[in-house]
């Protein structure tokens, strides 16, 4: 039946079979030629009126959803908040004046069976430019989910990247106003979702329970979905059951969405079913811990069992507490930012207070810093909660104590006297690292069993975090002499090119100062310093780092050393706050004492402002302007709670183990784009004892207090893991280029990854996929690459196959640029390749960058135009010594202008094409021709990029719309003269995209093309359509 159907269609039919055969969705049909809305009126008035409304409650609600919904000079953050608010609590209108509101619940949350549940395919939607997701889901004629597909071949990331541009405003932005939830799938990745502005890097995958888990009760209420998508083969089918289930999609909507400080957010697998599963232990009021690991989202689990708790249970009230004032605010945050009121206690007495009145219903507390020790700040607040309560002292209302980082040895101290304070109340303990072994049943025996637990393992197998690679220094070791210094240069440098070692050389005097330093901190600055100029991150502005010091007066000796060393965009964030009393008395005469020292440094970088807006403006330009703010120096603060995506090396030269190491190694874990691979951790304290040994156990030394399945897979031996990577990557490019046949020269790759025939503009779309991927895969094999150049010989190479690699790398990066040149890909990759550049100048030294460097601004079609035959001498010599594939890279980009440029003047552009094709043929014709094929190609590429110097126009026809205008109706100077001046005079500002407006504009064209005589009304749409293109109108 799908016979000879592209790919995406018989995908796309099976889907829709699906959710029609399987999930028991109505199927509303092909949509591709209606005129189609995010809220289809007769069905939602249908379902409204089946539940019993009245014809006049119902046009009300219709009126107030349709202007919230379409409102047009909002964001479509709000816009969607408002409508969300509308679906999830009911729209009030009231029957009559002086009668009372009612409630008219659009979608019936507690019985979700009973709402009608529709899918439409091909849906049309007109916008400013048409567009037409594949799938889109309604309940009840509200639009609320969108699901775009794409076949094997295609990453799922095109169909996100199309899903992101349809919300432009230039697109459908107006029909996101319902959506709640954006998909995008094929067959081999699965399906990805995310929600209105969700970014490319932030889209989730969807994993269900499995038999694994060992949770009865999940395993119970999921077994009806699980069976189903049991019986699919595909994983994409699998994934569209898991998220469109009925019961469980409207559950999604109804329980786990949240517009968070301008950001709306869904839940992630590992996030719906710890609820699930809190949600049952409170029902059986058992307390238990719950264990996701750092990064997985752990506050926001905690918002949404907070909301679940407050919607089911009467007379609830949640406290939260915490033991680090970073916490402590980043909850607050996170609370204010969906817009529920957390109140932050101000001491033990106030809590007390609040806890013996009925409101506020949430709070959270600090577990203030009384003494130097975490043990006495333990003890000192539990000391004045006990000293506050007064005579027969009850808390009001169902008590629910969330203890964040529960972890801590002194959390069961704390139960112990919260349990006497509120004996009723139920402790679940969140926390983001393993229980260490000692504190295991301990914890267990205080607040229960595990509730939920998450690992860092499976984060990483999820992409919601990196894999993180270790390596231990010995700096002190390798640099024991100056004569040491040089080869230890030459050894870190060995697979940069000469300009690349030149350029580093310029600033290898400072180091190689530091370097011969006795002082052993000076060393590790040198060599970080030596990162921040090799490894790719660090070097292009994209990444940066932190450095973990021993003490605040390290701290402050690092600081001043980087700054004198030139590295002058770093910052120190500790707790500490210069005051002239720290200082009085320390003044001997004697040189600086550390405090003095402290103090002066921390002065100077202050430059009069506060320690907290220094702070503040300090980690703002960390986390938006890498490149600003390249290095962090820290000794505990930041190490837990700080969320910083750019942050990529750790510099640890601190005595850590357990949680704090734990909690430090994760800072660099966050995702952030294509470029940030791994979160790297370098360790100047052999934290585990790793350089004496062969084998590295990650999960004894620095760990041994964990039990060592909670903490396997967390660290991986650097140089190990990276010859793996540069392996497998290398093996990824050659296996894509396996089916280009003999003689597999420069023309024999352009018409693989291109198409054979240039005069079929779809070979060069239908070939798209192979040349994305050859790019993707190219740009994986050289950061791979530019990884470990230096240290090939140390991860287990022989000089043979270094060569070869060396040339393998060069041979696959020339070929991209070819590609890329020969598609016209060139021009949109643009912004995508400083980065890369700099990469190929470090490490491969390519000669085409020069000869590339003239299409940093210009087009190839540009070039021709601008420099005619000479642009030859511009091209990289692959392409230019193959006749064959010198002429199919011009005519690829000629076919692409045209393609492009055809909307805003069809006729002509349709001359243009076949005037390309006449060429193409009298190439394939008479090969001994080639220097005058070129002469007319250059004539033909003039033609195509510059309509005016066709020598084809009247003089008065000065501007491309006029020129458009008169091509397309049939040359007819006065009308397109007139037209042209109606539509600047008469048009109003902004028409395009605006329905009145655009009603307006087609009357001018009517009125204009009647003076004339023409009436034809195909012309009339198409003289629309073409002035729509038009940017000077």
């Amino acid at each position: 039946m799908n016979k000879g159907l592209p790919a995406e269609r018989i995908t796309q039919n099976r889907i829709i079979s699906l959710f029609k055969k399987t999930l028991k969705y109505n199927y509303l049909g092909n949509w591709e030629h209606r005129e189609n809305s995010n809220i289809e009126e007769d069905l939602l008035k249908n379902y409204l009126k089946k539940s019993g409304y009245s014809e006049i409650l119902i046009n009300k609600t219709l009126y107030e959803l349709n202007k919230t919904a379409g409102h047009q000079g909002k964001s479509i953050y709000d816009i969607n908040r408002e409508v969300y608010s509308m679906l999830r609590y009911g729209v009030k209108v009231k029957e009559d004046i002086g009668e009372n509101t009612q409630t008219v619940w659009l979608i019936n949350w507690k019985e979700p069976l009973k709402n009608d549940f529709s899918v439409a395919e091909e849906v049309t939607v007109k916008g400013v430019h048409n567009k037409r997701p594949d799938i889109v889901i309604y309940v009840n004629g509200i639009a609320l989910a969108v699901l775009e597909l794409k076949r094997s071949t295609v990453s799922v990331l095109e169909g996100i990247r199309q899903n992101l541009d349809n919300q432009k405003h230039i697109f459908i932005k107006n029909f996101f106003s319902t959506i709640q939830f954006i998909t995008a799938g094929n067959d081999t990745e699965g399906l990805r979702y995310g929600t209105i502005e969700t970014p490319e890097k932030y889209y989730l995958s969807w994993k269900e329970v499995s038999e694994e888990s060992k949770d009865s009760y999940l395993l119970e209420i999921t077994r009806p979905i699980r069976e189903i998508a049991d019986r699919t083969k595909y994983l994409l089918d699998k994934n569209v059951i898991h998220l469109f289930y009925k019961e469980r999609f409207l559950e999604l909507i109804h329980d786990f969405v949240v517009y968070d400080r301008g950001i709306k957010k869904l839940c992630r697998h590992n996030q719906y079913f710890g609820v699930k599963a809190s949600a049952d232990y409170i029902k059986r009021r058992e307390g238990g811990i719950i264990w996701h690991t750092q990064g997985s989202g752990k506050s926001l689990t905690m918002v949404w069992l907070t909301k679940w708790i407050r919607e089911n249970i009467p007379h609830a009230r949640v406290l939260i507490i915490t033991d680090r004032d970073e916490l402590d605010r980043q909850i607050e945050k996170v609370y204010k930012g969906i817009e529920e009121n957390i109140y932050r206690t101000k001491s033990g007495k106030d809590l007390i207070n609040k806890l013996n009145d009925t409101l506020p219903w949430l709070m959270c507390s600090l577990i203030h810093k009384f003494g130097n020790k975490e043990k006495n700040e333990y003890d000192e607040y539990i000391r004045e909660l006990k000293s506050n309560l007064p005579e027969n002292f009850k808390a009001k209302g169902h008590i629910y104590v969330f203890v964040d980082e529960c972890h801590r040895t002194q959390s069961g101290e704390l139960h112990k006297a919260m349990k006497s304070i509120l004996p009723e109340a139920l402790f679940i303990g969140f926390t983001g690292t393993p229980l260490l072994k000692q504190d295991k049943q301990r914890s267990i025996d205080i607040f229960g069993k595990y509730i939920h637990t998450y690992k860092f393992d499976e984060a990483v197998m999820d992409n919601m975090v990196l894999d993180l690679r270790y390596e231990a220094r010995d700096i002190e070791q390798k640099i024991t002499s100056m004569d040491k210094i040089d080869l230890w240069f030459e050894a870190k440098t060995k697979g940069l090119t000469e300009s690349a070692k030149t350029e580093l050389k310029r600033k290898w005097g400072t180091i190689k100062k530091v370097f011969s330093s006795k002082s052993r901190l000076d060393k590790i600055v040198a060599d970080i310093l030596f990162d921040m100029g090799t490894k790719v991150r660090l070097q292009n502005g994209k990444g940066n780092a932190m450095l973990v010091s021993g003490s605040i007066y390290q701290a402050c000796r690092y600081y001043e050393m980087f700054q004198n060393a030139g590295l002058t965009n770093c910052a120190i964030i500790t707790s500490f706050s210069p005051s002239y009393a720290d200082i009085k008395g320390e003044e001997t005469g004697e040189g600086y004492t550390e405090k003095l020292l402290q103090f002066e440094i921390y002065q100077k970088m202050l430059k009069g402002k506060t320690p907290e807006a220094f702070e503040e403006e300090a980690k703002k330009k960390f986390i938006e302007e890498p490149a600003q703010m390249k290095l962090l120096i820290v000794v505990d603060k930041l190490l837990t709670g700080f969320d910083a995506p750019p942050a990529t090396y750790l510099y640890i030269d601190k005595k850590m183990e357990d949680h704090g190491l734990f909690q430090a190694i994760c800072r660099v874990n966050r995702l952030d784009g294509d470029d940030k691979e791994y979160g790297y951790i370098i360790d100047y304290k052999d934290l585990f004892n790793s350089l004496e040994k062969s084998v590295i156990d990650y999960t004894s030394g620095a760990f041994r207090g964990y039990d060592p399945e909670d903490v396997q897979g967390l660290l991986s031996d650097r140089l190990k893991k990276e010859k793996e990577r540069l392996d497998n990557a290398l093996e990824a490019v050659k296996a894509l280029c396996e089916p280009v046949e003999p003689p597999k020269d420069t023309l024999s790759y352009i018409q693989y990854f291109c198409g054979k025939d240039t005069q079929n503009p779809a070979e060069l779309k239908e070939t798209e996929p192979r040349r994305v991927l050859l790019y993707k895969s190219v740009v994986s094999l050289l950061r791979a690459y530019a990884n470990i150049a230096n240290e090939l010989e140390e991860a287990g190479y022989s000089r043979e196959e270094i060569i070869s690699i060396q040339k393998d790398i060069k041979h696959y990066e020339d070929l991209r640029k070819a590609i890329q040149l020969a598609s016209g890909d060139y021009i949109d990759l643009k912004k995508y390749e400083p980065a890369m550049r700099h990469l190929i100048d470090s490490y491969i030294g390519a000669e085409e960058s020069r000869v590339l460097s003239a299409f940093d601004d210009l087009s190839l079609v540009d070039l021709i135009v601008e420099r005619g035959r000479a642009f030859i001498q511009d091209i990289p010599d692959n392409i230019r010594t193959n006749k064959g594939a010198m002429a199919e890279t011009i005519e690829n980009n000629l076919r692409r202008v045209i393609t492009e440029e055809s909307p805003t003047n069809p006729i002509y552009y349709e001359k243009m094409s076949v005037l390309l094709d006449e060429l193409i043929k009298l190439r394939r014709k008479e090969r001994e021709r080639y220097e005058e094929y070129l002469q007319k190609i250059c004539e033909l590429t003039k033609k195509i990029k510059k309509p005016d110097t066709n020598g084809d126009y009247p003089p008065s026809l000065n501007s491309p719309a006029k020129r458009a205008l008169y091509d397309n109706l049939e040359r007819n100077e006065e009308l397109a003269i007139e037209l042209d001046e109606a539509i600047k005079t008469r048009g109003h500002d902004g028409w395009k995209g605006n329905m009145l407006k655009e009603k307006h504009m087609k009357l001018i064209i009517r009125e204009t093309r009647a003076k004339y005589g023409r009436t034809d009304e195909k012309e009339q749409e198409n003289i629309f359509e073409l002035i729509k293109k038009q940017s000077e109108y």
